[in-house]
């Protein structure tokens, strides 16, 4: 489960087909609030051995994917509070498969996995030493199952593994990660899923003395200011219309101003850190884009690489996610 959405998908272990799968979407899903979609999800899936779930946040105890067993389950919802758009859902979809599935094995896939060995340079904040190590406080990195599948597929469109990749997973979450010989050197998501570049609906980096200055100067509390950096920001937030890239750039066509702002604004920020990222590497080989922006809209495609020609030639590849095939492999290697 996703932020904005449940994607389920039943898939032939041997051959990695899709044998049956379906989508539903949802705006500011917090916690367990969709059980009826995850009922009805569940009873169209038939035949099922084995099941997968995507796990936002594994924190420092969940360096790889694991089954799932009590004490799993138990400590995942300890984790909840460090992404509250994703985790809950998460867990809400291991309960429901429980109930559906008695008996059906279940592994938990971590997107913070593919980070795990991110060097301590790129992860560590530079806050109070006692903080960091008292409260565990680090960067962890998300949308690691998809920037897994883009890396391995990259490595099967070119023949070989570009050694200074960077992948941009642009969709309603946003981030961008510098992968150098297969391995997560720095991303731009941090501690939580809320930090980096500019997404549909969440702001992406903000100068935290903003917000304290919110938080000490403007009356605003730290459950509103939870809920709008994380529902009502990113492309909503500026634009006015949408948190969809779609309707925002026809609104932006039609001469918008703040539809136009806002995908300025995306475009300007999701360079810049890219450009980072390019610094982190040395050099880039090839640039992916992948998710539901990264995949469909070529206009953001063809403005990011424009601002980038100054690099010289790179590959650009345009890569369909595909977190569940991640997941499956996940799977196999822990239970067949």
């Amino acid at each position: 489960m996703g932020s904005s959405s449940l994607k389920w998908v039943v898939l032939d272990a041997a051959s990695e087909a899709v044998r049956e799968q379906g989508e539903a979407h949802w705006q500011g899903a917090r916690g367990g609030q969709h059980a009826d979609e995850l009922a009805r999800a569940l009873g169209q899936a038939h035949g099922v051995d084995a099941i997968g779930h995507r796990v936002v946040h594994g924190g420092l105890r969940f360096r790889e994917a694991v089954v799932v067993d009590d004490a799993v389950r138990a400590e995942l919802d300890h984790l909840s509070e460090l992404a509250p758009l994703h985790n809950p859902a998460a867990l809400a979809g291991i309960d429901a498969a429980l109930r559906q599935f008695p008996g059906v094995p279940q592994v938990a896939a971590f997107d913070t996995a593919f980070h795990r060995d991110m060097p301590e340079a790129a992860a560590v904040y530079p806050i109070p030493w006692d903080w960091t190590t008292r409260w565990q406080l680090r960067r962890f990195g998300f949308h690691g199952l998809s920037v897994a599948y883009a890396v391995e597929h990259a490595r099967a469109t070119s023949g070989k593994l570009p050694s200074r990749l960077v992948v941009c997973h642009l969709g309603a979450g946003c981030s961008v990660t510098a992968v150098r010989d297969g391995r997560s050197i720095h991303t731009s998501m941090g501690f939580t899923p809320l930090d980096g570049v500019m997404m549909a609906q969440r702001s992406g980096a903000v100068d935290p003395g903003l917000l304290v200055h919110l938080l000490s100067q403007c009356g605003v509390s730290a459950v509103e200011l939870d809920r709008r950096l994380n529902e009502e920001s990113g492309l909503l937030g500026v634009s006015g219309v949408s948190a969809d890239m779609r309707e925002v750039l026809r609104a932006a066509a039609a001469g918008e101003a703040r539809a136009r702002l806002a995908l300025d604004i995306f475009v300007h920020r999701l360079v810049e850190c890219i450009g980072g990222m390019v610094a982190t590497l040395g050099g880039l080989d090839a640039l992916v884009f992948t998710g539901g922006i990264g995949e469909h809209s070529v206009d953001v495609r063809d403005r990011v690489c424009s601002a980038l020609a100054f690099l010289g030639t790179f590959e650009v590849l345009v890569i369909t996610a595909r977190e569940d095939l991640t997941i499956l492999r996940e799977v196999k290697r822990l239970l067949f």
